[in-house]
């Protein structure tokens, strides 16, 4: 009797990649439909003002809609969607860095030291140029971010809701100093340009140095990765071989730059790298490489929208984005402080 030794069985097994990569393709899918509607906002903001720059003049080589077109509404949209990406992913920066979700720089004192640092070289230099100013005010925004960093460390517990205080109060101290010293020096008027977020005066030849934190986002999107390990303390990144306070600094200069080049172009713009990175993290998760590009995206379309409503609610004055952003940004931040509460 002979016996044969049964056949192996074949059976297909799902490629396990197939979901992953099916994934990555949905949500690039979904990147893209986003950057489309970031795209339709800015189109909708270029034709949004007292100046009529309609469609049809367009068309029809109306030299002065052109005009008015290239010089003021096309830079205006531009350093919207760029200070919204920008100061957007520097708040979620920021948030990791701290180790908290309700901090942003202007809730720590970095935008509030950047005007400080602007105040200091107006007085002291007043007709040193642009990137001088950005230059002093970066410094500043360092070491006053630097200074936050330091009063948490020695924080007796890392209540949720007692660091966000103490940032604040901290920018409240900063900001007082900056406010009676710009009254000493009659300069309260030219203060209050940089405290309040306007893309009114932006035109061609006055916004370019916005590129620069165009620049400082990619930096932050392509060391997303050390940025979630440091988020996840000290001893656990040491343990993985990365360099802590290698990363930390690195995260320092990317905030404090964005928020200089940003204070010094158009002002302060309050409250949107609070609330943007925690609506994504709400969406997406707390993953920063995956979270960066929808933070720039929701950044420049939240600030395209509080734009677009700044310029339609008292027409054809204008009121300025960062009162818009103040309003809806202190709601939402509320609402996040009571969810938090509530969890």
């Amino acid at each position: 009797m002979t016996t044969t030794a049964p056949r192996a069985a074949t059976t297909r097994t799902p490629d396990s990649r197939a979901p992953a990569a099916r994934g990555r393709a949905g949500e690039s899918a979904a990147l893209a439909a986003g950057a489309v509607v970031v795209l339709l906002l800015a189109a909708v903001s270029m034709f949004v003002g007292v100046s009529d720059i309609s469609l049809p003049r367009l068309l029809g080589g109306d030299p002065a809609a052109w005009d008015i077109f290239w010089i003021s509404r096309v830079p205006r949209t531009v350093a919207v969607v760029l200070a919204g990406m920008a100061v957007a992913v520097a708040g979620l920066i920021m948030q990791l860095m701290a180790r908290n979700r309700f901090v942003e720089p202007s809730t720590v004192g970095t935008t509030e030291s950047a005007t400080l640092g602007i105040l200091v070289v107006t007085v002291l230099a007043p007709g040193a140029p642009l990137l001088a100013k950005m230059a002093v005010a970066g410094s500043f925004a360092l070491l006053g971010t630097a200074l936050f960093l330091a009063v948490l460390r020695r924080l007796p517990t890392h209540n949720t809701l007692l660091i966000p205080l103490v940032g604040i109060m901290l920018g409240g101290v900063i900001g007082a100093v900056t406010t009676f010293f710009a009254y000493r020096f009659d300069l309260l008027q030219t203060l209050s340009n940089w405290m309040v977020g306007d893309f009114s005066g932006v035109l061609r030849g006055r916004y370019e140095l916005l590129w620069i934190v165009a620049l400082l986002t990619l930096f932050g999107f392509i060391a997303a990765d050390r940025f979630t390990v440091a988020g996840m303390g000290q001893d656990f990144t040491t343990n993985l071989g990365l360099n802590y306070a290698r990363t930390m600094r690195l995260g320092l200069v990317i905030v404090s730059l964005i928020s200089a080049v940003v204070v010094t172009t158009v002002g302060a713009v309050p409250f949107l790298g609070l609330v943007v990175p925690n609506i994504v993290s709400l969406i997406f998760g707390y993953n920063l490489r995956r979270a960066v590009p929808w933070t720039a995206l929701f950044g420049a379309g939240f600030v395209l929208i509080c734009d677009v409503i700044g310029r339609c609610v008292r027409y054809p004055y204008e009121v300025p984005v960062g009162m818009v952003m103040s309003v809806i940004g202190a709601v939402l931040f509320l609402i996040l402080l009571l969810r938090k509460r509530n969890a």
